[in-house]
């Protein structure tokens, strides 16, 4: 196993664990469960944005940007559907 792919199967851990967190934040009543989750949910996307931002700078991860042309013809199509 690369370290590239170490880092994707990581990041992906990290975005499934922000879902449960966000899902537990939600659906709790009690404050104090309440507030763990919170600060466990920031714990996390810290760790989230920390690993894609190493993946970007190595290479792993990489951003396209979209010209205005291409948004608008998707919210064209979107529109029509």
């Amino acid at each position: 196993m690369n370290d590239k792919l170490i880092m994707e199967s990581m990041l992906l851990l990290l975005k499934s664990t922000v879902e449960v967190y966000v899902h537990g934040t939600l659906e709790s009543s009690n404050k104090t469960i309440n507030s763990a989750l919170k600060n466990g949910l920031d714990e996390i996307m810290k760790m989230q944005f920390k690993t894609f931002l190493t993946m970007q700078e190595a290479g792993w991860y990489k951003i396209t940007n979209v010209d205005n042309k291409t948004i608008n013809n998707t919210y064209r199509k979107l529109q029509n559907k």
